[in-house]
């Protein structure tokens, strides 16, 4: 079956900011034209009566095709007494499809039409940073639930980390999750393999072989790799593979049994402060790691302003280094924390009013290159306790799109800006191509820029409802999301 998404602002950073339709086919794209073309065209050869049906011709054995040579439609459900079949009961031509946005398509049409008027298409977002727990913690989150919220969130492809149980340190388990993603369909899952084994920060996992089960990166997210002779050769090992290594970068004898920023809020609430340099101290050596290795280093979940000066120096003398920051440090700070809310308590924490500003302006100028949620669901057996024993981490799949977007309301970045730091960069990073061009993936993400909507956890498709942007109000949500041409998420199914 053919697709036409009609109406919509294409955007793809530094390639298409204009009006176009996108033909996909068979889950890929097949053109990009201009709104008012047909499609497909007619190439009239007087010497080939039948030319002008060659665009629509069928493979021989294809049985996803009438006998006269339409197109079958195996996707749709069938209503009952519908007569448009073939003899062998697939649908003729496109069928009629339900819910906004849809044309109703004639036996006649070739091509399902949706329209898309008003919505802005970019490159399926992809976040590099997530937490799906499973295999071993499913009370939390699937890799089902979490899928379909990142679906939700606009994403079509993720990057679970390797904190599961047992560890994503083997090859076995990278097939497990691997294997699961597939068998849901929706979006995307590129697992990240362990850089030591068990995350112990002792002996190195076994790259090669997660590799060829489908890592896409290394790292011991949810605990540093604290040895630096080990991060070396982490390095080191990484780089023959040519993946990146991330760091979570964390002095845990500086952050110690901190539950929240090391500052006047947590003074003022008589609770273990976290100070700045217990992140930025381990971006500078890793910094230096890569910059001794030549490795390709990129630095998970920056918080505070000495990160970003390190990370922009780094940079500059030419260190093969890059950085995510995640949306809830750059919209709210510790303040978040005044009623002892562990909804707003995660690792790094909130930081100050001057740490934020730092995280936008490197967000702007180019030195924080990512926006990734570090999406970390948890149940009220974590997170309805004393602050000081709840769990680090909140959900963000569902919210991030909306929160980032605010970045373009006010200015700070412009809208193709946004796209690159949820979208293009992540994917080049991971050796992905998401272009919006002939021949590659239909993985895209349809945004209805102008909406405005309010944050309601109890709708939200994750499990963990462990949020503190509740009762939010937010311009911009996602519409639609497509995976290989399929329709992972659309508003109608139970949006925001």
């Amino acid at each position: 079956m053919r697709l036409r998404l009609k109406g919509a602002r294409v955007v793809d950073p530094g390639s298409i900011d204009d009006y176009k339709d996108i033909i996909i086919f068979d889950g890929m794209i097949e053109a990009v034209i201009d709104p008012s073309s047909p499609y497909p065209p007619v190439m009239l050869d007087s010497s080939d009566p039948s030319s002008v049906t060659k665009g629509l011709k069928s493979e021989e054995n294809d049985t996803n095709y009438s006998e006269a040579g339409k197109i079958g439609v195996d996707n749709f459900p069938v209503e009952e007494g519908d007569t448009n079949y073939s003899e062998k009961g697939k649908v003729e031509a496109s069928p009629t499809v339900s819910g906004e946005g849809y044309t109703n398509c004639s036996k006649e049409a070739d091509i399902t039409e949706i329209d898309l008027a008003g919505m802005v298409v970019v490159p399926g977002l992809i976040d590099m940073h997530v937490h799906l727990r499973e295999p071993g913690q499913e009370y939390k989150e699937t890799i089902e639930t979490g899928l379909k919220a990142a679906a939700r969130g606009g994403f079509t492809a993720v990057c679970p980390m390797p904190n599961t149980n047992p560890v994503n340190d083997n090859a076995q388990i990278t097939a497990f999750m691997v294997n699961r993603a597939k068998s849901l369909g929706g979006t995307r899952l590129y697992p990240v393999g362990a850089i030591t084994r068990g995350l112990k920060g002792e002996n190195l996992a076994e790259y090669g072989d997660m590799k060829q089960a489908g890592i896409v990166a290394i790292t011991d997210d949810g605990r540093p790799v604290e040895n630096a002779r080990v991060m070396r050769r982490a390095m080191e090992y990484a780089r023959g593979l040519g993946i990146p290594v991330i760091s979570h970068a964390e002095d845990l004898s500086l952050a110690g049994d901190g539950s929240m920023n090391e500052g006047i809020v947590a003074t003022r609430l008589g609770i273990k402060g976290i100070p700045n340099a217990a992140e930025s101290t381990v971006v500078m050596r890793d910094i230096a790691l890569a910059e001794l290795t030549g490795a390709r280093l990129h630095i998970a979940h920056v918080s505070c302003e000495e990160s970003v000066d390190a990370i922009r120096q780094g940079k500059k003398r030419g260190v093969n280094v890059t950085a995510e920051t995640a949306p809830h440090y750059f919209t709210i700070t510790d303040e978040a924390v005044a009623e002892y809310d562990t909804n707003a308590k995660m690792n790094p924490p909130l930081r100050t009013e001057q740490d934020r500003l730092a995280v936008i302006e490197g967000l702007s100028d180019g030195t924080l290159d990512i926006i990734a949620t570090d999406h970390a669901p948890h149940s009220l057996l974590e997170k309805d306790v004393e602050f000081d024993r709840a769990a680090f981490g909140i959900v963000g799949l569902e919210t991030a799109l909306g929160l980032s977007l605010q970045l373009v309301n006010n200015g700070s970045l412009t809208f193709d800006e946004l796209i690159e730091k949820m979208s293009k960069k992540p994917a080049a990073l991971l050796n992905i191509n998401n272009d919006i061009v002939p021949g590659n993936p239909a993985d895209l993400t349809i945004i209805d820029p102008d909406a405005f909507w309010s944050v309601n956890p109890e709708t939200f498709f994750s499990k963990g409802r462990n949020t503190p942007f509740a009762g939010y109000h937010l311009r911009g949500e996602v519409y639609m999301t497509m995976v290989q041409g399929t329709i992972a998420y659309h508003r109608t199914d139970g949006g925001q």
